[in-house]
């Protein structure tokens, strides 16, 4: 396993502890620069509220954090690498800044619980296996249309997936905005339809 690390922002260069098994697919750096430079023309990282779903060891949460999100919540039901998570949240100084909720993200999606704000970005990153099925009745698509009441009107939600898994071009009124590909991974971006916020 190759060293992590958070590439820009207030925390750039910090490596972070990569999972201890081969369950997780920790994002890429060169993937992670190229996601966020993508997301930056939409304006939706400095003070945002942002969730990280099946987020493993924490690496594209921590990154928003150290581009100056406000707050990111990380989703992750597997206790071993939670434990890791909480070393780098630890590791770089964003624990007054960040929560961890131990939860399977296909049921809860990205929950608030800090004033009842919405999210303005979610990544999304479920196991591959996971994501193939992208119909509106399964697991990520019922989890699409779930977001769409914890996002604000402008947010964003990044789902990570293999090339190979096509989405569908909407789910409720999330509607796809930009799909990219890197080596066998693709990442699609999804925003609220205009005019049904």
């Amino acid at each position: 396993m190759t060293g992590m690390r958070i590439i820009s922002g207030t925390k750039r260069g910090l490596k972070l502890l990569p999972p201890k098994s081969r369950d997780t697919r920790p994002i890429t750096d060169r993937v992670k620069e190229s996601l966020f430079s993508v997301l930056y023309k939409y304006d939706l990282i400095e003070d945002g509220y942002v969730a990280d779903l099946f987020c493993g060891t924490g690496s594209t949460g921590l990154e928003a954090l150290s581009r100056g999100a406000k707050w990111c919540v990380f989703i992750e039901q597997s206790r071993g690498v939670t434990e890791i998570l909480q070393k780098n949240i630890e590791r770089a100084g964003f624990v007054e800044k960040s929560k961890i909720l131990k939860s399977n993200a296909f049921k809860t999606g990205a929950p608030p619980d800090f004033e009842d704000h919405k999210y303005s970005l979610v990544f999304v990153d479920p196991p591959y296996k996971m994501a193939y099925d992208t119909g509106q009745e399964s697991q990520l698509g019922k989890l699409l249309r779930m977001l769409c009441e914890q996002i604000t009107p402008e947010g964003i939600v990044s789902v990570r997936t293999s090339k190979d898994a096509m989405l569908e071009d909407a789910y409720d009124r999330l509607v796809i905005i930009d799909r990219r590909v890197w080596g066998n991974m693709a990442v699609t971006l999804l925003q609220l339809e205009k005019g049904n916020d």
